[in-house]
Formats: structure tokens, sequence, C-alpha cells
């Protein structure tokens, strides 16, 4: 069995980040059904802006809204505005297309990649 890359949204902006909050990411609902994300999934966020990488887990965020808040203790590692990439893997003994897809400053879905 490999772990390999199955679904990754490309350079995100973080909207919120909720330091109160249990844990998590929260994210459009858009973006989650495009790249085949499931709640409570657990994701590896990498920070461009500041080199930081964490693992958390999808909470489902309003359709249509470009929400990415960054929940919990993670709040301290990356901040509001800063550029991230969220990726979720799959353990399989098959290769696999990941769904990769690029969004705009505004978390709005441009192309798949």
């Amino acid at each position: 069995m490999r772990e390999v890359l199955r679904s990754k949204i490309h350079k995100a902006r973080v909207t919120e980040a909720n330091l109160n909050y249990v844990g998590s990411i929260t994210i459009d609902e858009d973006l989650i059904e495009k790249v085949g994300l499931w709640p409570y999934e657990k994701v590896l966020i990498v920070d461009n802006t500041n080199g930081e990488r964490l693992e958390t887990y999808v909470i489902v965020g309003k359709r249509n809204s470009g929400v990415i808040c960054i929940n919990g203790a993670a709040a301290h590692k990356i901040k509001i505005g800063d550029e991230i990439i969220i990726m979720g893997f799959e353990l399989t003994d098959e290769a696999i297309s990941p769904k990769n897809i690029l969004v705009d400053k505004e978390n709005k879905f441009v192309r798949y990649l």
C-alpha cells in the first residue's frame, strides 16, 4: 500500500482564523466537492507564506462563500491572508489520478490542474 495524493486545493487564501474553535479547517463546500474531500477527512496544509506544515481535518463551510478558516491551535501558525495548499491522501495499491484545482485570491475555482 502507498499513500498517494488524491485531492489538492492550490493557492487558497486564508480568510479567517479562529483560535477559540476546537480545531480543523473550514473549507467552502463547493471546493470540497470539486476535489472530492470528505467532511472530517484528515488533510495536510502547507503554508506557502511562512513554510508551516500541519495536519487537521475538514469542516464544511458555506457553499460559494470562499471561506478558508484555520481553527484552533493551528491559528497560531497560519494567519489570515496566508497562501496555502490543502491536500488529501489515500492508501491504495493502484495508481490514481488526483483531483487538483487552482483557486483565485477569493478562493473561487479557476481550473483543474
